[in-house]
C-alpha cells in the first residue's frame, strides 16, 4: 500500500507554528515511506475562510519547504460530492432526516445545561417518520451513531483508544440549507484522495470516533490515525500571541532560517536519541510518527533561537549575505554594490556572533552606512582626547600598510608593541571610530572590508 497523506488547514487566518509541526510530521512520514505527501484547504467556512489566508499559508509552506506534491485541493469545490454521500447514507438507512427547528435545538441545549449534563442530541423521533406527518421544514440529514458497543481507534499515537457508544449521538452531515459539515466533508474528501494516514492534533480525537461512524455505514476502510499532541507555552497554556510570535511567517519576519524552525519543531515533542542538530535528509531517514510523546510540547523561543544560531553559523555565507540585503531593502536602507561587498566579506565573522537575521543585519549595518555611524554610549565613551590622539597618529602609521586582512593584524600588533600598550588599547577606540559600537567583527576583518579609502576617512573624522 502506498502512503497517500495530507496537511489540511483552514485559511480562517495564518499558519500557527502548531499546524506547522503538523505539516512537517505529514512530510516527513510520507517522504520517509516513499509515499505522498497533499495538501487539502478545508473552507467551507464561508464566512471567516479569506484568499488572503490561503495565500498566506501557502506562502508559509513554501518557505519552510513543505510545498505539497499536488496542487492543492479546495474542499469548497467537492460540495456536490459531500451532498451525493450523504444522500446515499440516506437511501442506505444509515442516515434519516432531521426537522428540528433552531429553535428546539436551542431549548435542547438549555435543558441540558439547566440539569448540567452534556448535550446529546436525540432525534429517535425523526427515524422511520412517515413523510406524510413530516413538518414543513427543511430537514438537515443526520448519521445513525452506533447505538451498541464501542468504537475503538488504534491511534498510532495514542494507542488504543476506545468510546462507548453512548457518548456519540447523531451528527448533522448535511444542513437544511444542504451544506455539508465539515466532520462529514473531511471524510468524503479522505476517502476520494485515497488518504491511508491522517496525522492531525489531538484536539481532533474526539471527532474522529464521530468520522468513524461515515466510514462504517458507507464500506470504506478506515485510514490509520496519529493525534499527536498540541504545542503550549511554558507555562502550560495554550500557545497563543500573549507567549510570542505564532505564526508561521511571524517567525522569518524574525529573521529565522526555515531550516532551523523545522529543527526545533521536529523536536519538539518527538524524539530520536541525543541529536539536537538535525538536517531535512537525515530527519527523512530516522522519522518514527511511534516517536511522538503524548504530552503536550512546551514552545522555548530561546532554544528556537539557539537552534537559529547554529544553523546560521553553518549557513552558505552568499545566502546569508543575500538574506541581510532583502532585509535592508524592506526597511529602506540604501547600500549599495560597495555596501552589498562589503557585507559580504564580513560575513565569515559576522555570523558567529548572530543568532537570527535581525541581528546579523543589524551588527552588519555599519558597514553600509555613509560615514563612520554616531557611536552609542559605549562606545563615545572610549573616544578620550587621548584615544582620538592615538587614532590620528594610527592613521599615519597605516597609511603604508598593505590592505590585506592578515596584513593589517599583523601591522595593528606591531603598533601596539612599538607604543607599548596592549592590543586591546588600539583596537577599541578604532572599533568605535569604525563602527560607533564596542561590539564588531574582528578589527582586522572591519578594516579589510571597508577597504582603505574608507577606513582612513572614518579613522580621521573621528581622530579630528
Amino acid at each position: 500500500m502506498s502512503v497517500r497523506i495530507r496537511f489540511a488547514p483552514s485559511p480562517t487566518g495564518y499558519l500557527h507554528i502548531g499546524g506547522a509541526r503538523t505539516a512537517l510530521f505529514n512530510f516527513l512520514f510520507a517522504r520517509r515511506h516513499g509515499g505522498q505527501y497533499l495538501l487539502r484547504i478545508e473552507d467551507t467556512d464561508r464566512q471567516r475562510s479569506t484568499r488572503e489566508a490561503v495565500e498566506q499559508i501557502l506562502e508559509s509552506l513554501d518557505w519552510l519547504g513543505l510545498s505539497p506534491d499536488e496542487p492543492p485541493v479546495f474542499q469548497s469545490t467537492r460540495e456536490p460530492r459531500h451532498a451525493e454521500v450523504a444522500r446515499e447514507l440516506l437511501a442506505k438507512g444509515a442516515a434519516y432526516l432531521a426537522y428540528d427547528t433552531p429553535e428546539e435545538l436551542a431549548a435542547m441545549r438549555a435543558e441540558a445545561e439547566a440539569q448540567k449534563r452534556p448535550f446529546k442530541y436525540d432525534g429517535g423521533r425523526w427515524i422511520g417518520l412517515d413523510p406524510a406527518r413530516a413538518p414543513s421544514v427543511a430537514p438537515a440529514i443526520r448519521i445513525k451513531a452506533p447505538r451498541e458497543g464501542e468504537t475503538v481507534v488504534q491511534d498510532l499515537v495514542q494507542g488504543e483508544v476506545r468510546v462507548a457508544a453512548s457518548e456519540l449521538d447523531d451528527m448533522i452531515i448535511l444542513r437544511s440549507d444542504g451544506t455539508p459539515t465539515y466532520l462529514h466533508a473531511v471524510v468524503v474528501d479522505d476517502h476520494d484522495m485515497a488518504i491511508t494516514h491522517v496525522i492531525r492534533g489531538d484536539d481532533h480525537l474526539t471527532n474522529t470516533f464521530r468520522q468513524c461512524a461515515i466510514y462504517d455505514a458507507m464500506g470504506w476502510t478506515r485510514p490509520k490515525f496519529a493525534h499527536i499532541p498540541l504545542i503550549h507555552g511554558a507555562d502550560g497554556a495554550k500557545l497563543s500571541k500573549r507567549h510570542g510570535a505564532v505564526g508561521a511567517l511571524e517567525f522569518r519576519d524574525q529573521g529565522f532560517l526555515p531550516e532551523a524552525v523545522c529543527n526545533y519543531l521536529l523536536r519538539l515533542g518527538w524524539g530520536h536519541g541525543d541529536t539536537e542538530v538535525i538536517s531535512r535528509e537525515d530527519a527523512i531517514r530516522v522519522f518514527d510518527i511511534a516517536d511522538v510523546g503524548r504530552a503536550a510540547a512546551r514552545m522555548d523561543y530561546a532554544k528556537l533561537t539557539h537552534f537559529n544560531g547554529v544553523w546560521l553559523r553553518g549557513a552558505d555565507d552568499e545566502r546569508l549575505t543575500e538574506e541581510v540585503l532583502r532585509l535592508y531593502a524592506r526597511r529602506g536602507v540604501d547600500f549599495g554594490t560597495v555596501g552589498a561587498a562589503r557585507v559580504r566579506a564580513l560575513m565569515p565573522d559576522l555570523k558567529e556572533r548572530a543568532r537570527t537575521l535581525v541581528e546579523l543585519a543589524d551588527a552588519a549595518l555599519f558597514a553600509v552606512a555613509p560615514g563612520a555611524p554616531e557611536p552609542d554610549a559605549k562606545a563615545a565613551a572610549l573616544l578620550t582626547p587621548e584615544a582620538r590622539a592615538r587614532l590620528a597618529d594610527l592613521a599615519e602609521f597605516l597609511g603604508e600598510a598593505p590592505w590585506e586582512r592578515r596584513d593589517l593584524e599583523a601591522w595593528l600588533r606591531d603598533y601596539a608593541e612599538v607604543k607599548g600598550v596592549k592590543l586591546g588599547a588600539v583596537a577599541q577606540p578604532l572599533r568605535a571610530a569604525l563602527t560607533g559600537s564596542t561590539q564588531s567583527p574582528p578589527i582586522d576583518a572591519v578594516l579589510f572590508a571597508l577597504g582603505r579609502t574608507e577606513a582612513m576617512d572614518r579613522i580621521l573624522a573621528v581622530a579630528g
